[in-house]
């Protein structure tokens, strides 16, 4: 088996597509409601559905999506090739420190909102939580960290810690272990060292398909009905779970967990038609802003939401379109901002996804050239 993945300049361009548009996704997945609008009270007729397919349906392959990703470009050179020590060590300062950073900057901006008496009900009682409840909310030690979007770089750091077993029990018993980490991400059955088990599995399937070199491009003649597929398919469980709200059968859930995974081919297929457009090609030279979108949306959303309550108003798809058309705006210009104005400060936050544009090109030529 050769050693190194052909990593073309189509498969790159793919991948940075992807990330934007799951993380720009991700977005609706996390836009605040609170019990009363509830996408499941059917109160809005088509606009919840809506709400329902892009919340719960299709944008919920986000994180397996992007998993899958890093578990494929973290061995993209062979397992033999991996420095354990020096990859430990990169992914700290890529991953766990813009984790330490985000998280730790709004768990400081909920304290000072709650001290003032704003934003009370919204979030944990930061003044009178334990300090293992506090320890949970700073560092995601036992459930999901303050900034809820970032337990996905938490499970990320501790799929990297396992890469060399999961290299091995991969590389000897490929099957069997993607099937028995497949039951563990459809079962409710919780681990302990990740939060979500469907990281896992997403992250080792990624690896599969770098050690045993399998062709990403291999799907792309069937793109069409593979992406038509995943897309019906997500639009028949969002239809299934607006129908039997408020208490879905069992299965429901089970099968969203299923539909998810299939979203890994599903929209690497989508890719492959989107990337021959204009807008794909732009959407994939957009760098680092899908991370900082990724950790700052959720953050901005809540403050949406607590600004919006005080308002009065009681519509709430106004709101709702309101905080996608100002978070996908804002986030994008605030980027740009903070790459420019302070760009050591911004390669921290963004874990050193700010490159020199000599070093991109190079790295451009070089994984066109393997």
């Amino acid at each position: 088996m050769t050693a190194i993945v052909n990593v073309t300049a189509n498969v790159s361009s793919r991948i940075n597509l992807m990330r934007i548009v799951l993380i720009s996704g991700i977005v609706f997945v996390h836009i605040p409601f609170d019990t009363d609008s509830s996408p499941f009270n059917g109160a809005y007729g088509l606009f919840d559905w809506l709400r329902v397919f892009l919340r719960d349906s299709l944008f919920r392959v986000g994180v397996p999506c992007l998993s899958a990703i890093s578990g494929y470009l973290l061995f993209r050179h062979g397992a033999a090739s991996l420095d354990y020590g020096k990859t430990v060590r990169r992914k700290t300062r890529t991953v766990l420190l813009p984790f330490l950073l985000w998280n730790s900057a709004f768990f400081l901006f909920v304290l000072i909102l709650q001290a003032s008496g704003i934003g009370d009900g919204y979030l944990p009682d930061l003044t009178n939580a334990s300090p293992r409840t506090l320890a949970t909310l700073l560092f995601a030690t036992e459930g999901a960290p303050i900034d809820l979007p970032l337990y996905f770089l938490r499970d990320l750091f501790v799929c990297i810690l396992l890469s060399p077993l999961l290299a091995i029990l991969i590389r000897r018993y490929p099957l069997p272990t993607l099937v028995f980490l497949l039951m563990l991400a459809a079962l409710p059955v919780p681990l302990g060292i990740v939060l979500r088990n469907s990281i896992l599995f997403s992250f080792s399937f990624g690896i599969y398909l770098s050690l045993y070199r399998i062709d990403l491009t291999i799907i792309d003649r069937y793109a069409a009905p593979i992406g038509a597929a995943f897309l019906a398919l997500a639009i028949l469980w969002a239809t299934v779970a607006y129908l039997t709200a408020p208490e879905p059968p069992v299965w429901l859930e089970f099968s969203r967990d299923m539909m998810v995974l299939a979203g890994i081919p599903g929209f690497w297929a989508l890719s492959a038609i989107l990337i021959k457009s204009k807008v794909g090609q732009q959407l994939a030279e957009t760098g680092g802003l899908s991370f900082w979108i990724f950790c700052a949306h959720h953050p901005l959303l809540l403050s949406l939401w607590i600004l919006w309550n005080r308002t009065g108003v009681d519509l709430y798809p106004v709101f709702y379109l309101l905080a996608a058309a100002i978070t996908l705006t804002v986030l994008p210009l605030t980027n740009g901002m903070a790459r420019n104005a302070l760009p050591s400060f911004y390669n921290l936050l963004t874990g050193s996804r700010m490159r020199p544009r000599v070093e991109a090109l190079a790295d451009g030529r070089r994984a066109t050239s393997e």
